[in-house]
């Protein structure tokens, strides 16, 4: 099975949406290795600008550059992202509305042996509660693809979570995704897996594997946490016997919050959280980190079985 991880697809289809619209432009804090903005850099080096570990800078020139008509994707590891520039975001970028597209690589705890610094799982939670800021966590290639393509169209400010860790492709290019819209995989009605990102693999072998132990599980993909898909939510409420979100994000203001809100005021029903439970994360390689942090197929299962 190919494993691409999302960085990697984000990159290419920059590269590619570059030679479409000569309106992009890329910025980048000098990481363009590891985010794959390098791609960009080296096809259109004159639409290419490193501001160099000026993270704050480099939110402040994208919103110069979203004023003049340009439409900039600014990259770095999504704890730079969102935490070092949080107020530059919000001053420059949320309050006017410019159409900046914030594209943040090394997300949550599967950066791996980075440790607790480079582990980012507060962003989501930080940037939905921003007004104006669309949210997205893609999951595999062909997602991460459509959604950089999608989201050059859209006016206004972007957040999109993208990680290193590699993943298998899921959907084929016949898929027809659409911001705001989650993706339902299945139609158990045992239980529903609203997933995110990097657990949406984890929640599908979960479900196969449930399957065989007489548990029909069905599997959403809320790709779009802001604005995240109330309809679907509240379906997956009344056609299912349990509602299980799985992120790899503090369970404190992420998917699960999302969902929970969604449900409180629509359709009170018990919601189970999985995720990173209100702490740091740790060094080590990510496929321990979520098996030691459940949220991996394994965990999965067994809460499932346990419900």
């Amino acid at each position: 099975m190919e494993m691409i991880a999302t960085r990697e697809s984000f990159g290419k289809a920059l590269e590619e949406l570059g030679e479409e619209n000569d309106k992009i432009v890329v910025l980048d804090a000098d990481l363009y290795n590891s985010t794959k903005t390098e791609y960009f850099k080296n096809r259109f080096p004159e639409r290419f600008f490193n501001l160099g570990i000026a993270e704050a800078d480099m939110i402040g020139t994208a919103a110069g550059m979203a004023t003049c008509s340009k439409i900039p994707f600014a990259s770095t590891f999504a704890a730079f992202a969102t935490g070092r520039v949080y107020d530059q975001i919000r001053t420059s970028i949320a309050y006017p509305k410019l159409n900046v597209k914030i594209c943040a690589t090394h997300a949550g705890i599967t950066v791996g042996e980075d440790g607790a610094t480079h582990q980012m799982i507060e962003d989501i939670n930080l940037m939905r509660g921003m007004p104006n800021m669309l949210v997205m966590s893609t999951s595999d290639d062909i997602q991460t693809r459509w959604a950089v393509k999608e989201i050059a169209k859209y006016n206004g400010p972007v957040y999109l979570r993208l990680t290193r860790y590699k993943v298998p492709i899921i959907y084929d290019n016949k898929t027809k995704f659409e911001i705001g819209k989650g993706i339902q995989i299945g139609d158990g009605t045992d239980a529903s897996i609203i997933a995110t990102g990097v657990t949406v693999q984890e929640a599908i072998k979960a479900k196969e594997e449930l399957k065989e132990r007489g548990i029909d599980i069905r599997v959403i993909d809320m790709h779009t946490i802001k604005p995240i898909d109330k309809d679907l939510i509240i379906k997956c409420a009344k056609e299912t016997k349990r509602i299980i979100t799985v992120e790899d994000h503090n369970v404190i203001g992420g998917l699960g919050s999302s969902v929970c809100e969604v449900l409180s005021e629509y359709y009170p029903k018990k919601v189970t959280r999985m995720g990173i439970d209100d702490t740091f994360g740790r060094s080590g390689r990510a496929e321990d980190l979520m098996k030691y942090y459940g949220i991996d197929k394994d965990a999965i299962i067994e809460e499932i079985e346990g419900l």
